[in-house]
């Protein structure tokens, strides 16, 4: 007869708690029952990257009504599924969301591979969303482990070595913690865990089922986990960006490249982002500027964005391919957030000027 040790009590104590207090939300199945869509799942996950549970919402429900499973996703155009991402950040997620769906559908028939390994072979499917779709889906276990589940364990095993060194040490002590059965419901009690009660700060252990067999509460200061290395400061770059405004009301548009930042997203034309851009317009006009750069922070450095803008004719000719839009349906071309204060000041801006 097997005997339960700690990581067996540990387990337990958190599945209880899960049962009874698991969060509801939209792409979960209840506590004991696995996922009957991996699409849900996957999709779900894939949004959530670096994304809070608040913000994922809408978004889920606009591209499952849209988009109800991956044949639906993976046939449609690649500018509606950029479009309708807009605004949740990160761009490279749709892009690889839109390769992935066309892969399962292609290569699948379909249907999602059922293990670690078979997630982990379609593009864009990393390591941590291979797991959490093996487990939360197909009920295999596997060990799981974002950022809230990275500070739950952190601090339940005390474990000083600074981010990021430590995320090895994090991984083997929650594969040790990680039951055979219901390896689904844990990862995402465990997630539940780190959302709700072991926050980055002001942990409510009071009422946390851990608590026992917390190292880190035991320390009196369990908020000093996990130890983070110092930041280091984010570079600064400079950019323009010009709003074309045609007599009848629409304003030129471009798509970006396909790879890099804010990738295969339509967007005003600008220059490039780094410590003395061009300042070149794309064709002559009566240029005035935005008072104020547009300022956006992105993963690894901030920009300041200067705005011009300028009312054109109705034969200009801007260089490259773009498009032109209707001004007053703007919201609906899916421009990134940077693009989408670009036009907001733009227009602002516009409307001080009599001559629009």
């Amino acid at each position: 007869m097997r005997v339960e040790g700690p990581s067996d009590k540990i387990a337990s104590d958190l599945l209880a708690h899960y049962d009874v207090h698991a969060r509801s939300l939209p792409w979960r199945a209840p506590p004991g029952a696995n996922a009957a869509d991996p699409y849900r799942v996957w999709l779900s996950e894939v949004m959530l990257q670096q994304t809070t549970v608040a913000a994922v919402g809408p978004y889920f429900a606009t591209f499952t009504r849209r988009w109800p499973d991956v044949a639906a996703l993976a046939a449609e155009e690649d500018a509606e599924v950029m479009a309708a991402w807009a605004g949740l950040g990160y761009y490279a997620r749709a892009r690889n969301l839109l390769a992935c769906a066309r892969a399962v559908a292609g290569q699948h028939g379909g249907a999602f591979p059922d293990t670690e390994e078979g997630l982990r072979a379609l593009p864009g499917v990393g390591a941590y969303t291979a797991a959490a779709v093996a487990a939360i889906a197909f009920g295999r276990r596997a060990v799981v482990v974002d950022a809230n589940v990275e500070r739950v364990v952190a601090r339940l095993f005390a474990i000083s070595t600074p981010l990021p060194a430590a995320r090895p040490e994090i991984r083997a002590a929650t594969d040790a913690i990680t039951p055979d059965l219901r390896a689904g419901d844990f990862a995402q009690a465990m997630m539940d865990l780190g959302a709700t009660i072991c926050t980055a700060r002001n942990p409510a252990c009071g009422i946390c089922p851990l608590r026992p067999h917390c190292a880190a509460f035991r320390t009196a200061d369990p908020a000093a986990f996990p130890v983070k290395a110092a930041k280091k400061a984010k570079p600064r770059r400079l950019g323009h960006g010009w709003w074309i405004e045609r007599q009848d009301g629409h304003v030129w548009l471009v798509r970006r490249p396909g790879r890099g930042m804010l990738g295969g997203m339509r967007a005003l034309p600008s220059s490039e982002w780094n410590d003395a851009p061009d300042a070149t317009p794309p064709l002559p006009a009566p240029w005035r500027q935005v008072a104020e750069p547009v300022a956006h922070v992105f993963t690894h450095f901030s920009l300041a964005l200067t705005v011009h803008h300028a009312h054109v004719g109705q034969d200009a000719t801007p260089p490259g391919e773009g498009e032109w839009w209707p001004v007053a349906e703007i919201g609906r071309a899916g421009l990134p957030t940077l693009f989408a204060r670009a036009a907001e000041a733009a227009m602002k801006e516009r409307r001080k000027d009599a001559r629009f």
